[in-house]
């Protein structure tokens, strides 16, 4: 299996390689995982071919993925960036708002960022993200950076599996259970 920076991943986005792991993960029933589509408005549709040639988002959408895993809700967005600081503007309000109201529902929720000039990806649970928004929204430092994130949610590409996340999620919760102990 290709790993992130191999020539046999070249062109692959993040969201490809995620799809390829939920695929997995519902092939052997770990889990039940779909990306939600950005909601579109057509404005021009080829009458021949039936495509549509022109369209704009009709409303923001909420995260890209939303499923269950063993059982447990899980929601989460995947981003990418180039540099050692990601932009917490690059985690949109209203994603914020359907993540805090999932959470509250027992659910849980984080984000998936590939920092592509690091060849490295990382889980980030929900009470960070919460943390680095709650900080920008206060005046503070308005990205998060690499050395806040925590490495112990390093996901490592596997056989067959190119975002195996659910390691990570297995530790959020085992976090969250410690938590409440």
């Amino acid at each position: 299996m290709a790993t992130w920076g191999s020539r046999g991943l070249r062109g692959s986005t993040l969201e490809d390689l995620v799809n390829l792991s939920i695929e997995q993960y519902r092939k052997t029933g770990l889990g039940l995982v779909q990306k939600i589509p950005t909601p579109i408005k057509p404005l021009e549709i080829d009458k021949n071919t039936r495509h549509i040639t022109l369209a704009y988002f009709d409303q923001k959408s909420t995260v890209d993925y939303i499923g269950v895993v063993q059982g447990i809700p899980v929601c989460f967005d995947a981003k990418e960036c180039m540099s050692d600081s990601f932009p917490v503007a690059n985690i949109h309000e209203h994603q914020m708002n359907f993540m805090t109201d999932f959470e509250k529902q027992d659910g849980i929720a984080f984000i998936l960022l590939y920092m592509e000039h690091r060849d490295e990806l990382y889980y980030i649970p929900f009470r960070d993200v919460f943390s680095f928004w709650k900080r920008a929204r206060s005046g503070g430092r308005k990205s998060f950076t690499y050395d806040e994130i925590d490495r112990d949610y390093r996901i490592i590409p596997k056989k067959g599996l190119p975002v195996p996340f659910l390691e990570a999620l297995k530790k959020d919760l085992d976090f969250r259970q410690a938590d409440t102990e």
